[in-house]
């Protein structure tokens, strides 16, 4: 996804105000500080395969979001509507390691409203990078390797850069918007699973690429050298076991992380002591995947991998 910062601008604004008014009045029973106020958005149809995996936010404050399995990108309003954008096509034998099914994950979107996703099928005919124009069909701009599980997803703007994390692989992929080239831009331990899903959640943020581990509980920072290239990898928030997506409050490097299966977000500041949970299940999480924020608005997906109840967008104040 893009830097969340990015949205903090006159039109974004304006739309995180209006998201705001839409929150209920009613008391939550578990939310904690700086957040407040939950609320559920949009609750999606999971007979239809409206599992939201990933989000970014578009300048009016509607959110842009990835249905894993429905193969799907929709964008849902202020007001719960949800639109289909695009649908991806399906391999005639999905192979997708781990998960087994076709899978759309990560998006990303540029300023020009152009939208971003990583399918993963387990073929080499669609596996990679695909782009969606708005009013256009999704097309593949970029391959990658059949055997990985492209999951995050975010955008370097300024440098023409989208760079992958590859669960399964443990490898963050810097793919070239100019040619569609790939390239293993950072590889190592912290990026492997130790079981399940290594590198999920992605972003770029303060001259870096920080990436999340479900496996191993951890946030990493990957600096961006001068040249590029990958600077060390570091580990800067740790205990956040089976962590998905995450997101920047525009606070310093202070972040808001989804825990699928534990039914929670937490609060965390690096350095700053263990995670605070400020969301659970009691506030209409239903293992949450991702994290967006525009103004003082959360938004955080949930796609009922585990619950098989009540796929939504819930939507936050957050005060901090």
């Amino acid at each position: 996804m893009l830097r969340l910062t990015s949205f903090a601008r006159p039109a974004g604004l304006a739309a995180a105000s209006l998201a705001l008014t839409l929150f209920s009045a009613a008391p939550a029973v578990s939310v904690a500080p700086p957040l407040s106020d939950p609320h559920v958005l949009a609750h999606l149809d999971l007979a239809a395969g409206q599992m939201p995996e990933n989000i970014v936010l578009e300048p009016d404050g509607s959110a842009d979001v990835t249905f894993i399995s429905a193969r799907q990108i929709a964008r849902i309003g202020l007001d719960g509507h949800t639109e289909i954008l695009g649908t991806l096509p399906a391999p005639a034998v999905p192979a997708t390691p781990v998960v087994g099914f076709a899978a759309v994950a990560g998006i990303a979107r540029a300023d020009d409203g152009t939208l971003y996703v990583n399918y993963a099928t387990g073929t080499d005919d669609l596996t990679g990078v695909w782009r969606l124009t708005p009013g256009g069909v999704p097309e593949r701009i970029a391959a990658l390797p059949a055997n990985g599980l492209p999951n995050g997803l975010t955008l370097d703007q300024q440098h023409g850069d989208l760079y992958v994390a590859d669960a399964v692989l443990g490898t963050v992929w810097r793919v070239s918007l100019q040619d569609g080239t790939r390239t293993a831009w950072a590889t190592g331990t912290e990026l492997q699973p130790t079981g399940f899903l290594g590198a999920n959640g992605i972003r770029s943020h303060h001259g870096a690429i920080w990436v999340s581990n479900t496996d191993r509980g951890t946030v990493l920072r990957i600096p961006i050298c001068p040249d590029g290239s990958a600077g060390p990898i570091e580990t800067r928030v740790t205990g956040i076991e089976g962590i998905d997506d995450f997101g920047f409050t525009g606070h310093g490097d202070t972040l808001l992380a989804a825990r699928n299966a534990a039914n929670e977000v937490v609060y965390v500041t690096p350095g700053g002591g263990a995670p605070t949970v400020v969301l659970t299940q009691q506030d209409g999480l239903s293992n949450p995947t991702s994290v967006a924020l525009c103004g003082g608005a959360v938004y955080v997906t949930s796609a009922a991998f585990l619950t098989l109840q009540d796929p939504n967008v819930l939507l936050a104040r957050i005060d901090a």
